[in-house]
């Protein structure tokens, strides 16, 4: 246990605020420890992951405490299929590598997204055609409320667009150990239709792609567009993609006849970096904090100084022009605290 423990290097927009009180936490046995002792203590806790979905505004006054569970196992059902098991703390890219070293098929499309894996279904992570709930079938999570080990399976979670189970009524109350995803050995799915894999593929001069050619191609566009948090302090897409009815989507082609949209029965999906663009926010910084050049999406700690007020606050800057502009909401995706 560690008192007045900086967070900087916890969080991937690199804002220098600290924990009251820190732990890192191995095994199962280790977070009950952990979470025993915020309790007999009356401490809040934080439980810190890959820290890529995460704002802070303010120094926590309570327990941090660093899920750092490893491993990952297998269970092969039949000659197509295969169950692999990864505990929380696994690095999320390197999990998706190591699906594609053993020629696994489901996790391609949701290369080099930031975090770890335990962080994965709390907001169905998705990218290029593919979200956690394509390729999920269950996890074990520890209960808060009296410390016992529960498994959640796909219905139970309640995957929404970036939404789940642990978002709304299970917020705070569940903490995930390990996800389970069933992939495929042989017969994979190839998703090129999203995004601009295509194009890609055609730059890599590939036709016939292969679940890593698919994986090479979506690195390849994101390291092209997105910045490496290592680099530049960002949490990758700040907001996310509003959902909006039809009939409003229809009444905005009237003053924007070139606003892209992605039909879905009565609603219609907008692209958030579309509008935030229009506004005029793309590569615009306002002291330590900007929109990225190249992703207007992103929001970056373009000094490396920023306060997570700063950045907060410019992120409300944003949604209050968009709202302007287009009468349409946004929504943060990324954590405050």
């Amino acid at each position: 246990m560690q008192e007045n423990f900086s967070l900087k290097s916890y969080n991937t927009f690199g804002v220098d605020v600290k924990a009251k009180y820190f732990t890192e936490a191995e095994t199962i046995e280790e977070l009950k420890n952990a979470v025993n002792y915020s309790k007999d203590h009356g401490l809040s806790v934080l439980f810190l992951g890959g820290g890529s979905n995460i704002l802070f505004t303010k120094d926590f006054n309570g327990l941090a405490i660093k899920l750092s569970l490893k491993g990952i196992s297998e269970e092969h059902l039949n000659e197509n299929e295969v169950l692999v098991t990864a505990k929380a703390g696994e690095n999320w890219h390197e999990f998706v590598m190591y699906s594609l070293e053993h020629n696994y098929g489901g996790l391609e499309n949701l290369s080099l997204i930031p975090g770890n894996v335990g962080t994965s279904p709390m907001q169905n992570i998705g990218a290029y055609g593919t979200e956690i709930k394509d390729v999920f079938v269950s996890c074990m999570v520890l209960d808060l409320e009296n410390l016992e080990l529960r498994i959640f399976d796909l219905g139970e979670c309640r995957f929404g667009y970036r939404d789940s189970i642990f978002k709304q009524e299970g917020k705070g109350r569940y903490v995930i150990l390990e996800v389970t995803f069933k992939l495929t050995k042989k017969d994979h799915h190839i998703k090129t239709e999203y995004g601009a894999i295509k194009t890609e593929l055609e730059n890599l001069g590939i036709t016939h792609p292969t679940i890593q050619d698919i994986s090479k191609a979506v690195i390849n566009i994101r390291q092209s567009k997105l910045p490496d948090p290592k680099v530049t302090g960002n949490a990758g897409s700040f907001f996310k993609n509003p959902t909006i009815p039809l009939t409003q989507f229809e009444g905005l082609k009237q003053n924007f006849e070139n606003i892209p949209g992605y039909p879905n029965g009565d609603s219609v999906k907008v692209p958030a970096g579309w509008l935030i663009e229009q506004c005029g926010w793309k590569g615009k910084q306002i002291g330590n904090v900007a929109s990225h050049q190249l992703q207007a999406l992103v929001i970056v700690n373009a000094t490396g100084n920023a306060t997570g007020k700063e950045i907060y606050d410019f992120s409300t800057e944003i949604i209050s022009s968009v709202k302007e502009k287009f009468g349409i909401d946004l929504e943060r995706e990324v954590n405050i605290i």
